[in-house]
Order: C-alpha cells, then structure tokens, then sequence
C-alpha cells in the first residue's frame, strides 16, 4: 500500500489571521482520487480541513483544486498518478487560482457566478413561441457541443492569466456559455450579444495563453469559444474595440502582403496614440529594433489570399 505526504494549504479564519501549510501522511490504495484522500484525512486525521465537493464522479465541477500547481478536479485525479507526473512522493494541494479563500480549499465564488450570470447565459429566443418545439438540425447543434459540455468548475478561472492580470476580466467559462448561446439557431440576441462580450474586460482582453484550454478536465477548450466570439463580432459589424481593430490590422496585412506588418498594427488599432509612439518607433528602427514598414509583398502572396478566401468560406 502506498504513502503519500499531501502539503495542504490551511487558512481557517476563526483560528489564525494568516495561511498556514499542514503536512499529512496518508496510506491508500493505489486507485485512490486526490478527492478521497482529503476525505480520509478529514474523517481520520483532522475533521476541520474543509473542501468542497458533491457527485464524487466529475459532473458537478465543485472540488476543483490545484495538486502541485496544476489545476485539477480531485474527483477523477489518482494520488498515484499525480505523483508519477512529477515524480515525488510528496502532493501540495491549493485552492484554486485566482479565488478568495474563504476555508482551506474552500474559496469564494461569488465572483465567478456573477461574471456567468453578465453574459446571459440562456436563450433569447429569435421570435414568439412556435406551436410546437422548434426543430433545430443536427450538424447546427455540433456547432456548441463542446461548449455545451461545460460544467463551470471554475478550473480555467484558475490558470487564467488574464484574470490574474484584470479580476474583472469576464473570463473564459464564461464567454464559452455565451458562444453556446450566441451561436444557437434559436437566439435571437446576436448582434446584442456581440456587443456586450466585446466590451470592457471582454472576449479581446484574453492574453491567448491557452492555459484554460489545457486545465479544461471536460474538453471545452474555453480559448476556442472566445476566438468564435470574436468571429461573430466581426460578422455582426462589432469591431470599434482595440482588440477587434488589432485582428483586423492583422488580416489587412495579409491581405495586402501576404506576410505581417508590424508597424501597421500600432496607428490601425489606436490610431489617436500612434502618434505618441512615434518618436520610441523611430529611435528603436535607427538601432534595428523594428522592422521597416516598407518592404513587398512575397512572392506566394496569390496563395496567401486564396487561404484567406478558403478560411473565410469555411467560417
């Protein structure tokens, strides 16, 4: 039977003003969850470590936690495993990221439940009630499969470094809700919907780090659904925000050239503070810091905007 140490982050305010650390040695099976090893200790060692949890079967999305950094659900994690990824006998177990501690690995949500609740996360629907239900196909609704298989366990909140850059960042389970709803047939609400997702802390504040993708135990891969939103912005004519100008700097540039012009994405998407820059732009291109903003197109420019055509159609 194996042991394992779990270094388990402690805050209990009723006791202690500060976070503390707590080491356990535990032995168990060698199919044992993270999830149930809290539990045992909980039920054998110390009764006031708190953590959240409920179905115990990856569904409710409630004990996300972070075993050696990495943001997990506890409930579909084996102890072994983790300690084969990182090769040590020794777990630290964290709160999620990005979260208040409220107890141990208990952290307050109300932030991230306010933020799903601001992108309208239901169905508005396009007109009145059909007599009876509307027959939507199926290659519509594969569109949003994967958005739809969200169980908001708050996992990509935690490695979101745009949250931890912008609390008030929207954040990515979020906006993958309101791709699922912004691009079902039945939604009324598209245009409105483009309009509220691209506004302050919205879709064009992702760092594109990808993290949220990566940590997603369900495949959702929130990255995806926000790129999409930012496509609707585009289709519905939303695009005064620096982030909609910045991609559209880049499509112009290749569009035109076939190849990326830096020094057009500055005045394209603040065209007001370009000229601010100019003078660092100058100093940094007489040392051959920045690129010219003269230079051809390349030769392959004909099969770059056939690539382009091709994308668009497919979009």
């Amino acid at each position: 039977m194996p042991t394992t140490t779990l270094d388990i982050f402690r805050y209990q305010p009723d006791v202690a003003d500060a976070p503390y650390r707590q080491d356990f040695d535990l032995d168990h099976a060698e199919d044992t969850t993270l999830l149930d090893a809290v539990l045992d200790l909980q039920n054998t060692q110390d009764g006031t470590l708190a953590v959240r949890y409920s179905c115990r079967s990856a569904i409710c999305g409630s004990c996300a936690c972070k075993a050696n950094g990495k943001t997990v659900l506890a409930c579909m994690t084996q102890v072994e495993d983790v300690k084969r990824d990182f090769g040590t006998d020794r777990i630290a177990v964290d709160p999620i990221g990005n979260f208040r501690p409220i107890k141990d690995l208990v952290v307050d949500m109300d932030p991230f439940w306010d933020k799903f609740k601001s992108v309208k996360p239901y169905l508005i629907p396009d007109g009145p009630a059909p007599e009876k239900e509307r027959i939507v196909p199926k290659e519509a609704m594969q569109k949003i499969y994967n958005e739809a298989k969200c169980i908001l366990c708050a996992a990509c909140y935690s490695e979101c470094n745009s949250l931890t850059a912008d609390p008030e960042f929207v954040g990515p389970a979020a906006f993958a809700w309101g791709y699922r709803f912004a691009a079902d047939e039945r939604d009324g609400d598209r245009k409105k919907r483009a309009k509220l997702y691209s506004g302050d802390h919205g879709v064009w504040d992702c760092t594109r780090c990808m993290y949220c993708n990566e940590r997603c135990p369900k495949g959702v891969d929130p990255r995806d659904a926000i790129e999409k939103l930012g496509g609707i912005a585009f289709q519905e004519g939303v695009t005064s925000d620096k982030g909609a100008k910045h991609a559209q700097a880049f499509l112009i540039s290749m569009r035109t050239q076939g190849k990326l012009n830096e020094t057009l994405l500055v005045p394209y998407t603040d065209p007001l503070g370009a000229p601010l820059d100019l003078p660092f732009a100058m100093r940094m291109m007489k040392h051959g810091k920045a690129p010219s903003p003269f230079h051809p197109k390349i030769k392959q420019h004909g099969e770059v905007k056939e690539l382009l055509a091709n994308v668009k159609e497919t979009i």
